[in-house]
C-alpha cells in the first residue's frame, strides 16, 4: 500500500494534527481529539506526529520524556489509531520540522506572536523568566502543518489563533517565494470539552482531575469515587439534579441511551444516590476502555511492535518532508550540493 506522496489530485486530502508526549492518554483527551483521529483515518491521509520539540518549551525532566513518549504512542495505537491507516512518527526523528521553522520564523510577524492569547496566558508575570520557546511555539507549530502541505487541521478552540498563523505564514510565503504552501483549513468537528472529577476545569493531568484510558478497573472505581456531583445533594434521600451533575454529563458521552434515561429518572425520584451513579459510570468506562487495555497490553509485551510502528511513520513522513524541504530551498535560493552538484 503506498504509505505517502503523491499529488494533491493524486491522494485523499490529508490531515496533521499532533499531540505531546504528556504519557497515557486520558479519558478527556480521548473524547477531544483521538475518537476523532480514529475517524479520520479512514477519510484522509493522516500524520499524527508526538511533538516531543513542543513539549521541551515547558519545564520537563528528560529522564520521564522517552517514557511518556512510549506510553503516548501505545495510548494511542489502543484506542484505535492504525499504522496501516496513518503515520504515527515522533516529532523530532524528523529534522525538517526545526529546519522549516527557522524559515517560517523569518517571515512571522513579532507582535503577532506576543498577541497570541496561550503565550499571553502561560507568560503573565514571568518577565526574563520566559524562555522564547514559549513564543516561537506556534511557528513551529505552522512548520509541522505546512511541512506535509496538510489541507485539514482539526484543532480545538484554544488552538484556532495558531492555524491562522499557519494559513498566514502560508499566504506570506507563497507571495514572496512563489506558490508552495496550500492553506491549511480548518476541519470542523464535534470535540466535546469534558470537565473533569471536580466538575470545574476541563480534565487534566496537571490538576489531576483526570482518569485514563488504561487506568486499571480499581483505579477507576477509586477516582470516580472522588468525582463531583450536585453540589445540592447532601442526602441519599434528596432528589437529584442531572442537569447540574458532572456525572451524569459523562454518562451522555459513554452510556447508552437506556442508561442514561433510566439514571435521569432514577436521580430526580431519588432511587439512586451519588456514590451509585458514579459506581455505575466507573463500570461504564470499564467496559469501554477494556479492549484498549488489552491492546496496550500486548503492544507492551512485545516492544518490537511499538518500535515498527514508529519507524514505518517516520519513514512515511521523512519521504514527504524531504520533498517539502527541497521545494522550500529551491524556492528561497539556498544551495543544494545534492540537487546540483558542484562542477569543475
Amino acid at each position: 500500500m503506498s504509505r505517502s506522496g503523491g499529488s494533491a489530485a493524486e491522494r485523499r486530502g490529508r490531515v496533521l494534527s499532533g499531540i505531546q508526549p504528556t504519557g497515557e492518554l486520558h479519558i478527556g483527551n480521548y473524547l477531544g481529539a483521538v475518537r476523532n483521529w480514529v475517524r479520520l483515518q479512514d477519510e484522509y491521509e493522516c500524520f499524527y506526529p508526538i511533538v516531543d520539540y513542543h513539549a521541551i518549551a515547558s519545564p520537563f525532566e528528560p529522564r520521564e520524556l522517552r517514557k511518556l513518549t512510549e506510553d503516548m504512542v501505545v495510548s494511542l495505537v489502543a484506542a484505535g489509531l492504525d499504522p496501516d491507516k496513518c503515520h504515527i512518527f515522533i516529532q523530532s526523528e524528523v529534522p525538517e520540522h526545526t529546519e522549516l521553522a527557522w524559515v517560517l520564523t523569518s517571515l512571522a510577524p513579532l507582535g503577532q506572536l506576543q498577541r497570541m492569547t496561550q503565550f499571553k496566558d502561560k507568560t503573565a508575570g514571568g518577565g526574563e523568566s520566559v524562555n522564547a520557546g514559549l513564543l516561537m511555539y506556534p511557528v513551529l507549530q505552522s512548520a509541522d502543518i505546512l511541512l506535509y502541505k496538510a489541507d485539514r487541521v482539526p484543532v480545538g478552540e484554544d488552538q484556532s489563533q495558531h492555524l491562522e498563523l499557519a494559513r498566514m505564514l502560508a499566504r506570506r510565503f507563497n507571495n514572496a517565494f512563489g506558490e508552495t504552501f496550500p492553506e491549511p483549513q480548518v476541519l470542523l468537528t464535534e470535540t466535546p470539552r469534558m470537565l473533569g472529577l471536580d466538575g470545574q476545569s476541563k480534565m487534566s493531568k496537571t490538576k489531576g482531575n483526570h482518569i485514563g484510558i488504561l487506568d486499571p478497573p480499581e483505579k477507576i472505581r477509586e477516582r470516580m469515587a472522588t468525582a463531583f456531583t450536585d453540589p445540592q445533594r447532601k442526602r441519599r434521600e434528596d432528589p437529584g439534579r442531572p442537569e447540574v451533575c458532572n456525572v451524569f454529563t459523562w454518562h451522555g458521552y459513554f452510556s447508552d441511551s437506556a442508561t442514561i434515561s433510566r439514571v435521569e429518572r432514577q436521580c430526580r425520584s431519588a432511587e439512586i444516590g451519588c456514590y451509585e451513579d458514579k459506581m455505575l459510570m466507573a463500570d461504564v468506562l470499564i467496559e469501554t476502555f477494556a479492549p484498549m487495555r488489552e491492546r496496550a497490553a500486548e503492544l507492551r509485551s512485545d516492544p518490537n511492535q511499538v518500535a515498527a510502528i514508529l519507524d514505518a511513520g517516520r519513514e512515511a513522513a521523512q519521504e514527504v518532508a524531504r520533498e517539502t524541504m527541497r521545494e522550500v530551498r529551491e524556492a528561497i535560493g539556498l544551495w543544494q550540493t545534492l540537487n546540483r552538484p558542484v562542477t569543475a
